[in-house]
């Protein structure tokens, strides 16, 4: 069956890069995209903030966007060491992940301050990744379901449509681990998110659900042939060119 959805394959850099080493990242990802030529799938890197521009300079031309990691709910004011989804398009960016897991626990972001940084990103013109995942113990518990189903209802805007929405699920204990659920849960995850969209929004069956969590290139393949996954978020796989490069031909 032909993809109805473009896949995007989106780098989450986190705290990792220096200007010289990140420039030569973005340029060999970006030589590959435009090597490649693809256009029935979008490849996606966010570096750290202070890096934006750099690499949006470097990616220019080529195909390969380029985000923020993360987001203020604010346009501006006082609000030391936050970014704003206005500064962040204004370096380059045209996506911004808000709500990551790692977001959530180090920072106490709740859902409600995740739906106002979406609404943020809109309001900026960028498109907002919208992440969520259940903990180990949730999992254990057999609440995954439950809690994916609160986080989307509360970080997941009124108002949202398939053009500019994207939602990521990151299973918290798979992040780094290199454990990965079965390709039957990461499926059944999504199929129950769709599902949850489908109370939210009219056009949920446009929305592209990204898989995260250990993605690498040599389980990639059977990860994004799973039924509802649209794509993938990758952390560590993203700061290898040839690997992040491996996962988007593995569409």
């Amino acid at each position: 069956m032909a993809r109805t959805r473009r896949p995007l394959i989106a780098g989450n850099w986190k705290m990792n890069g220096l200007t010289s080493d990140a420039l030569a990242l973005a340029k060999d990802v970006a030589a590959g995209v435009s090597q490649a030529g693809w256009t029935d799938r979008e490849l996606l890197v966010c570096p750290p903030a202070t890096l934006v521009m750099a690499v949006a300079g470097a990616a220019k031309g080529s195909g390969l966007l380029v985000g923020g990691q993360n987001c203020h709910a604010k346009a501006n004011g006082a609000h030391t060491g936050d970014i704003s989804a206005e500064m962040l398009k204004d370096a380059g960016a045209s996506h911004v992940i808000v709500g990551h897991s790692e977001r959530r626990s180090d920072c106490g972001e709740t859902d409600a301050i995740v739906r106002a940084k979406a609404q943020a990103a809109w309001r900026a013109g960028l498109m907002p990744i919208v992440c969520i995942g259940e903990t180990l113990a949730e999992r254990e518990g057999g609440k995954t379901l439950a809690v994916l189903e609160t986080q989307l209802k509360g970080s997941v805007p009124a108002g949202s449509m398939a053009a500019k929405l994207v939602v990521a699920y990151e299973p918290v204990w798979a992040i780094g681990t290199g454990k990965t659920p079965t390709v039957d849960e990461v499926a059944a995850a999504h199929a129950h998110i769709r599902k949850v969209l489908g109370s939210l929004m009219s056009d949920a069956s446009g929305v592209r659900l990204l898989y995260g969590g250990s993605v690498k290139g040599s389980n990639a393949a059977e990860l994004l042939a799973a039924g509802d996954v649209d794509g993938a978020l990758v952390g560590g796989a993203s700061l290898n060119a040839a690997e992040f490069l491996a996962i988007a031909k593995a569409v």
